[in-house]
This record gives structure tokens, C-alpha cells and sequence, in this order.
């Protein structure tokens, strides 16, 4: 049921304008003192209604206060089709308390592109690219994957389509659908490389499906070295895959990764699943830099970097679900993790002095105590044999 009392009602508008609307949301733009949206959102209206109408300003978070100023007001706000799939609907509603509106969606442009293209919803990777970069879509370029990409403009398809090229998926099949549901509404294919259109209009959103040579990224834990940039400071792939075991990674949660040098077990951690965020602390400004630069090629904006001394920066952060140390525990760091409330451990040592130290917490705190020791094939002589690499002391505990 409608709430009477909400002020705000949150109006999802497609390309089709008025005649798409349905009856209630007509009947609260009538009734409304004010309607906010972008140009082109009021263009849609024609004349319809007699509201004064207010053009939602750049950058879009500059409205919001605007639009609180007229709470107590009828307001209309208009928004592209779902208000809440990659619409405005939840940013504005996040400052709004329950019952303060109601909302009238209309089908999404994703939908109306899954419906063009006979691809099922649920099996489709979605994304806004309006305010993200195109390497989001990294981790997703796999041949048989479908991906749906809103776009802001014409020149973010043309981007789209050379990035997809650089990164070896050029042969991928692109559907650009513009305007969908409107009288402007047009559906091109071609592949990635081939792609010169210089009159894509808005709204737009590409359905890709990558095809070529390029390298496709796994989905398990320890990955390659070689899709990291490092100085060779960096927990390599079967001691990463030992320590993201360890870590286990849940939906939600939060990481300290301590050390991070290359990014790595952050990274990976980040890999394991959308919700998670991690933090990561490193002392060296390069290798925060290629930490960072690591992070972006991978499309993961959720690693949150800290340059200093991990004991001095831990108090201002908030609490994680879990910490990785890859390598320099000391006393102090031990001590100031022992305050969190509950905290899943996983601490490397390759040193004697780490390792005892590691040695003395395990037998002071619990916790499991690993040892784990690679070597190998490499040439000897005519021949090959084993070259052992340094042994790594694993301490995992919780609390």
C-alpha cells in the first residue's frame, strides 16, 4: 500500500516519455508542486502537469540537498527507468526516512536490452559504467560470459570497445542499443575492433560478449605472478593460494592486509567476492603506487591504500574481519592486534627471528602453526633437479 504521508514520490521514466507512465505516477506528477530531473528527463514530460519544474544539477550528489530543502512539499523526482538498478533512486533515499516516499519504476534500460537481445536477466553480468572505469569489467572477459554495460555517452563506447581490444578480446561481439523504447531507439552490432561509430546517442548500454585471445582471469585463489606488477617483494602464487585458504574470505567482510608490497593477497581477497573490501598498509610510496596500479587493472576500486606504520594507522581504521601479515610482525603490531575485538589471523614469517616470534604467539595465543616448503624443477647440469626456495612459517589463529 501507497504511504499517504510520503512527500517525495520517485517517478522511473523511459524513453517513451508520459504515454509510458503508469496512472499513479501521472497522478502524483499533476499533483506535485515541484518535479526535479535531468534536461532531458523534464523534456520527456512535454507539457504534462503544471508543477514548477527544477533541472537537477552536476555533479548529480549537488541535488540532493536541493531536493531535502522541500521536504513537506509534493515532489516529484524523475529518474531513468528503475530508480533503484544503477539509478538515482538509492542515493537519495539512503537520506530519507521510511514512509518519506514511494517510487514508480519503469523498465530499466538493462531490461529493455535483455528483452532486445532474448538474453535471460539472471544469467547476465550487469554493470553502470557512467562513474566506473571500463577495467571493472575485467575480472567478467571470459568467452561464453554476457555482460550488459550502461554507458554515459558515445565516447565511452568508442573507449569501451579500443580497451576490449587492448586487452585481446577485439573479436568481441558489441550490440549497441540506444534510446531503447523511445522513437529514437536504435540496436547496431559489430566486434570491438571494428567499431568507428561516431553518432551513438544517449542513453546507451552495449551488450558484449567476449571472444578472442585475450588472457581470461581464474577464478580460484593463486593466481600468477605475472598479473602483478612487483619489485619482487611479493607472496607468490602457491603461498598466496595457502595464505587466502588460511584468511577464508567471506561475503562483507573487511581485510587488513599489512605489508601489502604488490597488492596481492588484497587483491585476491577482493577477487573472492563483490561485497568484500579490504585496506591496505605499506610504508615504501612505490610499492603503495604499483599496489594501486595493480588494483585498477584488475578493476577493483575497493582496495583502500594507507602509507605509514601499520601500529601508528591501525587505531584510525575501521575494525576487520580478518588481518594478513606477509612478512615483518613484530611485538608491537602482535599487541595492537590482540586489542580487536575478534580478528581471524594469518602471519608469514620466512626469518629465524619472525619465526620465533611466531613460535612464542602460537604458544601464548593458540592458533594452528604451519611450515611450508616448495622447491622447484629447475636445469642442472644435462639435467634438471630441485631448487628449494626459502621455508615460510604460517601462523593462523582467531579470537
Amino acid at each position: 500500500m501507497v504511504d499517504s504521508q510520503a512527500w517525495l514520490t520517485i517517478v522511473g521514466i523511459g524513453e517513451d516519455g508520459w504515454d509510458g507512465l503508469t496512472a499513479p505516477a501521472r497522478a502524483a506528477i499533476e499533483a506535485a508542486d515541484s518535479v526535479m530531473g535531468a534536461p532531458r528527463h523534464l523534456s520527456l514530460l512535454s507539457k504534462a502537469g503544471l508543477a514548477e519544474r527544477i533541472v537537477w544539477p552536476m555533479p548529480f550528489a549537488d541535488g540532493v540537498p536541493l531536493l531535502l530543502e522541500r521536504r513537506g512539499e509534493r515532489v516529484v523526482m524523475l529518474a531513468s527507468g528503475d530508480p533503484f538498478w544503477f539509478g538515482a533512486g538509492s542515493v537519495v533515499t539512503r537520506h530519507l526516512e521510511p514512509g518519506e516516499w514511494v517510487a514508480y519504476p519503469a523498465p530499466s534500460t538493462l531490461s529493455l536490452a535483455a528483452a532486445r537481445l532474448g538474453w535471460p536477466v539472471e544469467t547476465i553480468y550487469s554493470v553502470g559504467l557512467h562513474a566506473r572505469p571500463v577495467e571493472t569489467l575485467r575480472p567478467h572477459l571470459a568467452p561464453g560470459q554476457r555482460i550488459l554495460a550502461l554507458m554515459r555517452d558515445g565516447a565511452s563506447v568508442a573507449g569501451l570497445a579500443a580497451w576490449l581490444a587492448e586487452q585481446g578480446f577485439g573479436d568481441s561481439a558489441l550490440t549497441v542499443l540506444e534510446a531503447l523504447g523511445g522513437p529514437r531507439e536504435r540496436v547496431r552490432a559489430c566486434t570491438a575492433e571494428a567499431l568507428d561509430w561516431t553518432d551513438i546517442a544517449h542513453p546507451v548500454a552495449v551488450a558484449i560478449e567476449p571472444a578472442g585471445a585475450g588472457r581470461v582471469l581464474p577464478c580460484a585463489s593463486g593466481l600468477d605472478d605475472d598479473w602483478f606488477a612487483h619489485d619482487g617483494q611479493i607472496t607468490k602464487r602457491p603461498v598466496r593460494a595457502l595464505a587466502l585458504s588460511a584468511l577464508a574470505p567471506r561475503p562483507g567482510e573487511l581485510l587488513w592486509d599489512i605489508g601489502t608490497g604488490s597488492g596481492s593477497v588484497a587483491i585476491e581477497w577482493l577477487l573472492s567476492d563483490p561485497t568484500t573490501r579490504a585496506i591496505g598498509f605499506e610504508r615504501d610510496p612505490d610499492r603503495l603506487a604499483r599496489a594501486a596500479h595493480n588494483a585498477a587493472q584488475l578493476g577493483l576500486n575497493r582496495l583502500e591504500l594507507v602509507e605509514g606504520d601499520a601500529v601508528a594507522e591501525l587505531a584510525e581504521r575501521p575494525h576487520p574481519d580478518a588481518v594478513f601479515v606477509g612478512g615483518g610482525l613484530s611485538r608491537p603490531l602482535v599487541e595492537a592486534l590482540r586489542t580487536l575485538p575478534t580478528c581471524r589471523l594469518v602471519a608469514h614469517a620466512v626469518t629465524l627471528e619472525t619465526e620465533a616470534l611466531l613460535a612464542e604467539c602460537h604458544a601464548r595465543y593458540g592458533g594452528e602453526l604451519l611450515r611450508i616448503e616448495l622447491a622447484r624443477a629447475r636445469p642442472l647440469g644435462t639435467k634438471r633437479g630441485w631448487k628449494a626456495s626459502y621455508p615460510i612459517v604460517q601462523w593462523r589463529v582467531a579470537w
